[in-house]
């Protein structure tokens, strides 16, 4: 889904809540106020997702709700207000707040990076974090022969991923807690302060030769095999182990 990235903003959220609010007033007459307002908080909070940053995804997720109740038309029990809450909640769990924002991976960042990271055919891949899948989309164009995999906390984009990637496995799990031994390439858009952590986690626990890989952000102190540059000042940074991982007291 990189055409996200193209759509300008607030065309996103003025799209979701039109939508919402669309849905919400047909099934005035079908359904109860309630469930009109579950089924419209749905659609607001599976529509978050065309932002590209926090802020953004939250703005689309509770305008619809928020304008519901500033116009004090719905006439909803006081409990039900909880409904929104409750669906942003599934969609992005307090741990996905702690790790990166939903961004998604430009189709050709990794084109070229088998020429820096070569691996045999049937090589297994993860993309820890993978969102919406389109890491695994990128990763499947560069390695075509590679057996790809999906780690996601999110329910529901772990769904919504493995239907755009069904020749992936896909599995809900916290990439944190996942073993990375058995990969021989595991591919990341994080967050800078997450990096440390990462490089320390795949040195403890990939094979030698395996490579770390990271759209944009670098391992703190570390000496990366390769940089590939794309457009935007966006750079791929790889690793190869066991040197991930910058000794104590290295700059």
């Amino acid at each position: 889904m990189s055409w996200i990235s193209r759509v300008p903003w607030p065309l996103p959220a003025l799209l979701a809540w039109g939508g919402a609010w669309l849905l919400f007033a047909s099934l005035q007459d079908v359904t109860t106020p309630v469930w009109a307002l579950l089924l419209a908080c749905t659609l607001a909070a599976a529509a978050s997702v065309l932002g590209d940053t926090w802020w953004r995804r939250g703005l689309i997720a509770v305008g619809f709700p928020l304008s519901l109740a500033l116009t004090g038309a719905a006439g909803l029990p006081a409990w039900a207000w909880l409904v929104p809450l409750a669906l942003l909640l599934l969609v992005y769990p307090l741990n996905a707040w702690r790790d990166a924002p939903l961004f998604p991976t430009p189709s050709d960042a990794l084109d070229d990076l088998p020429d820096a990271a070569p691996l045999e055919p049937g090589a297994r891949v993860l993309d820890a974090g993978c969102g919406l899948g389109d890491g695994l989309l990128a990763l499947r164009q560069a390695y075509p022969l590679a057996q790809l995999e999906g780690l996601e906390w999110s329910r529901p984009l772990r769904w919504l991923c493995a239907r755009r990637c069904p020749w992936a496995q896909v599995r809900q799990g916290d990439m944190w807690r996942a073993d990375w031994s058995g990969y021989q390439l595991v591919y990341l858009f994080q967050r800078p302060e997450s990096m440390e952590r990462a490089a320390a986690k795949a040195q403890a626990e990939m094979a030698p030769g395996a490579w770390l890989v990271s759209l944009e952000f670098a391992v703190p102190g570390a000496l990366p095999q390769a940089q590939l540059r794309l457009s935007g000042e966006r750079v791929v940074w790889v690793y190869r182990m066991p040197s991930a991982q910058a000794p104590r007291g290295v700059e």
